[in-house]
């Protein structure tokens, strides 16, 4: 049975009531105080301080001060008035605990309120938090997105300038050739002025003499055709420059700015290797050629070990993303692994890395073709599957494979089409 505390004092203003309750022999800071605005209460073992308000208080912006076994309450009146008593006279049981429940489920809804309140703050700062970090994120995707198209401006800059450089070059080879051959043609006609009038001055030397005697006349006439034959040419050196061709194509059909387009395309790719990733530093140098890990991946393809050769086309991609065969290669493996959705998209990405279309890359097109199709049609769709057996087909006219691989699809294509 608790021992109820009745030596308690209290003060009050209009506004505020000030209770002091002594606990002695005990730890005042076990004790649990429950406060509404109609009913407080101390319960502190053996100890029981219980007291229905004369009227309402905040208690809200009520307080408790613990310190010295004493509780000192400081409540705040919802109204300015002096009470006449601290507690509520003639309180029967029943009311008692009417008061004690109505408490009660004041402050649980009190608490769930609170509850809610901090959900929903929490809620909102989840909120606030996801759109910073969705800003955050579009900041940075637009500042990647600037930068690719800032490098891409560059490299178009560039490969103007080295075309330009190149066409000035070649220009100013023409003209030096031009200018030889002017100056050869001017030597040549300059030749041909000294005979002609060699040849005016021993015909004007033949008539003075004609009246001469006979021997005379032929010794003259020896010593003019000896005068009259040319000096020897000096000797010199003309050298003829051919400019080396890398396509064998006849020159009616000659897609020259396509090829040294390639050209150019395949050598920045070469240099666009990336060896700073902090996580391949541990590698050997030869792990680190893309051109190595692409004939490892080769190898691991020919004895059917795809899940390896995706991991060399991997890494190789991963230190240069320019080579348009490590996504051909790779391609194959996922095909071989029923992966289509991948063996799609490597298949696309090599396709768009195998431009300008030139004969140099036509093999590979037709393969990136082909295995895009392939991909199509074991996911059932035969029209897309077509569609990249006949580009295909336009690169190599005359592949019999593809060309049953086509037949068989447009087939598959007719016969879907009259059973709907």
């Amino acid at each position: 049975m608790p021992l109820q505390v009745s030596d308690y004092s209290w003060e009050q203003t209009r506004t505020a009531v000030f209770i002091s309750v002594p606990l002695r022999g005990v730890s005042v800071r076990d004790a649990d105080v429950f406060c509404t605005e109609n009913y407080l209460k101390v319960n502190c073992p053996p100890f029981l301080f219980e007291v229905f308000l004369y009227a309402p208080i905040d208690d809200e912006s009520s307080k408790a001060k613990i310190g010295n076994d004493t509780i000192v309450f400081t409540l705040h009146k919802k109204e300015a008035a002096m009470w006449e008593t601290l507690s509520l006279s003639s309180v029967d049981k029943e009311m008692m605990q009417r008061i004690r429940e109505k408490s009660i489920l004041q402050a649980q809804e009190s608490a769930k309120e609170a509850m809610e309140a901090k959900a929903s703050a929490r809620r909102e700062d989840q909120k606030y938090t996801l759109n910073v970090m969705m800003k955050i994120e579009e900041e940075e995707r637009k500042r990647i997105e600037d930068m690719k198209e800032n490098e891409r401006i560059k490299a178009t800059k560039e490969l103007e300038t080295w075309k330009e450089h190149q066409r000035k070059a070649e220009e100013h080879k023409i003209i030096q050739r031009e200018e030889k051959l002017y100056q050869q043609e001017k030597q040549i006609e300059e030749e041909r002025k000294k005979l002609k009038h060699k040849g005016l001055t021993r015909n004007s030397i033949s008539r003075n003499l004609a009246t001469k005697g006979r021997n005379s006349e032929i010794i003259f006439f020896e010593k003019l055709k000896e005068d009259s034959i040319p000096a020897p040419r000096s000797v010199g050196n003309i050298k003829i420059n051919f400019t080396p061709r890398v396509f064998p194509t006849a020159l009616r059909e000659s897609q020259v700015a396509a090829e040294e387009e390639w050209l150019h395309k395949q050598a920045e790719a070469r240099r666009a290797t990336n060896t700073d990733i902090p996580e391949l530093c541990d590698l050997k140098e030869e792990e680190k050629n893309p051109e190595w890990l692409k004939d490892k991946g080769n190898k691991l393809f020919a004895t059917e070990n795809y899940l390896a050769a995706i991991n060399a086309y991997n890494l190789a991609i991963r230190l240069n993303n320019k080579i348009p065969l490590l996504y051909l290669n790779r391609a194959a493996c996922h095909l071989k692994l029923k992966n289509l959705h991948k063996a799609i998209e490597d298949s696309s990405k090599a396709l768009e890395l195998l431009t300008p279309p030139v004969a140099d890359n036509a093999n590979a097109r037709m393969k990136a073709h082909v295995r895009r199709g392939t991909a199509f049609c074991q996911l059932e769709l035969y029209v897309e599957g077509l569609q990249d057996y006949e580009a295909a087909l336009k690169i190599d006219p005359s592949n019999k494979i593809v060309q049953n691989d086509a037949e068989k699809i447009r087939n598959i294509i007719q016969g879907t089409e009259l059973k709907s």
